[in-house]
């Protein structure tokens, strides 16, 4: 029991079967609600929420009205799947004895995790999706706007990269051997029993709140608490961050977890042209310059703010704190934008009159989907280019030189 236990939750499971499954689930979650997996919608209306307890009535901004802003998170069913996210990711993290509270050597963290969480709200927003409904959820979808969403997000990160070596990012270095299992607090291999007990603690908590939502006859609310809690055990167990892989790609020549990604992504086109297919409607949103520019926000925000939406979610739950100023930041770029959609004509210039191209409508069934795999393999291809280009790259400089040779 105790080595089961151990390789359950004492190692983090491999990204490619996370996210494979995190395709799955995310497939079975959209046909059986009609939504999307995702978060920066719902964290927008919390900004909402929040404007309303100060006395400021957003309802009437074009943006909320647009995205709905109606009661609080337990009265939506996006509100229950962000917080399932956040239970299931703390639940995970305890059960595994990952959880410790952290706080950054620099300072200037809590500065840049802000600044990074609020262009990467913003852009989210003004793109309508982020890592999710715009990139992993989005392009399942046959939207076109997530294949410019992607387009900025992936030049984006690689801005992001060359802005985080300068002097202004980076303090004093600090080297660290990653392990595939993770020592636990108590250096014994396994969770302290307090964590343990904890975690299990929650986990029945939270199976007593989906029972009362569905017997409160909300079933929709019942089942996004219950999806949400699983996608939180699945990023935390997976350390599923999108800033992660396309950093290390850009950096390192690492291309495992944007593999991880794209096959994620492959199996969920599968399950959501079967439930299009079956008569779910998918969600579709406008192919603008704006779509590319919050994009491009996106890729850079979550670059300087060290993690993207999944990321900083599963890495506050294990404790570091640095990522509730990420979290404070989405949220206040998302609100600035929803002020900003009407009230300083970001619709007009950058949305208004942009078309909403599903490419199963535009193409045909087949067109479409032959699209949508073409433009996967299109980005695999990058990936196994920027592998062999950083590879080779370190093979020049083992080289020796012509002095080296002669002498």
């Amino acid at each position: 029991m105790k080595r089961w236990y151990d390789r359950v939750f004492g190692e983090f499971w491999g990204a490619t079967p996370v996210l494979v499954v995190a395709g799955v689930f995310a497939s079975f979650y959209f046909g059986l609600t009609g939504t999307l997996w995702a978060v920066t919608g719902e964290f927008t209306r919390w900004g909402g929420n929040v404007l309303q307890l100060v006395g400021v009535d957003p309802t009437r901004w074009a943006y909320f009205q647009a995205i709905h802003l109606k009661g609080g998170p337990l009265q939506r069913t996006d509100g229950w799947l962000v917080l399932g996210m956040l239970w299931g990711s703390l639940c995970a993290a305890l059960l595994g004895g990952h959880f410790k509270i952290r706080t950054p050597r620099q300072k200037r963290r809590w500065l840049w995790s802000f600044i990074g969480g609020l262009m990467a709200g913003f852009g989210t927003r003004l793109a309508m999706g982020c890592n999710l409904a715009a990139f992993f959820t989005g392009l399942p979808q046959f939207s076109l706007h997530a294949w410019l969403f992607i387009a900025g997000t992936v030049l984006g990160t690689y801005i992001g990269v060359r802005l985080a070596v300068l002097p202004a990012f980076k303090g004093k270095p600090r080297l660290e051997i990653g392990l595939r299992r993770v020592q636990s607090l108590d250096g014994s291999g396994t969770a302290r029993p307090w964590q343990m007990y904890a975690g299990l603690a929650g986990v029945l908590v939270w199976v007593v709140c989906v029972g009362w939502t569905m017997r409160d006859h909300r079933p929709l609310m019942g089942l996004a608490a219950l999806f949400g809690a699983a996608f939180g055990v699945l990023i935390q167990r997976g350390q599923i961050c999108f800033t992660s892989g396309l950093r290390d790609l850009w950096l390192f020549g690492n291309g495992r977890m944007a593999k991880a990604i794209l096959a994620g992504m492959a199996i969920q086109c599968v399950g959501t042209a079967v439930f299009i297919d079956r008569g779910v409607q998918p969600v579709i949103h406008w192919a603008s310059l704006g779509t590319l520019i919050g994009g491009l926000m996106f890729g850079v925000g979550i670059v300087i703010a060290g993690g993207c939406e999944t990321g900083w979610m599963y890495r506050l739950m294990e404790g570091q704190l640095q990522f509730a100023a990420v979290g404070v930041g989405n949220i206040t770029g998302a609100t600035l934008l929803a002020y900003g959609w009407d009230h300083w004509g970001l619709y007009r210039a950058l949305v208004q009159g942009a078309p909403e191209v599903n490419l199963l409508h535009t193409l045909g069934w087949t067109g479409g989907i032959l699209a949508t795999f073409g433009f996967l393999g299109l980005l695999y291809v990058l990936v196994l280019w920027r592998e062999g280009a950083y590879r080779r790259r370190l093979a020049l400089r083992r080289l020796p030189s012509a002095g080296d040779v002669s002498a």
